[in-house]
């Protein structure tokens, strides 16, 4: 699966932030319901016009993203 066919960053549709294609659903929103104990069957029935696969692939981008991303460890100084 390429990502691109289901995430999409337009400047003009969420200011920006990575959106199932064709949908207003973030990438950022459906991790928060998951880490919230919200399975995919519940994302699913919530928001009718998703798919498994927009759920994956909204999972991949996100390990993907981070995977690229540099982490900066930060030390108590008290």
């Amino acid at each position: 699966m390429n990502l691109t066919d289901r995430i999409e960053i337009n400047s003009k549709v969420m200011l920006g932030k990575p959106v199932i294609r064709g949908t207003r659903v973030t990438v950022e929103l459906i991790l928060r319901k998951i880490s919230e104990g919200t399975t995919e069957s519940q994302l699913l029935e919530a928001y009718p016009h998703l798919t498994s696969a927009d759920i994956h692939a909204a999972l991949r981008y996100a390990a993907d993203t981070i995977a690229h991303s540099e982490t900066e460890i930060l030390t108590d100084k008290s």
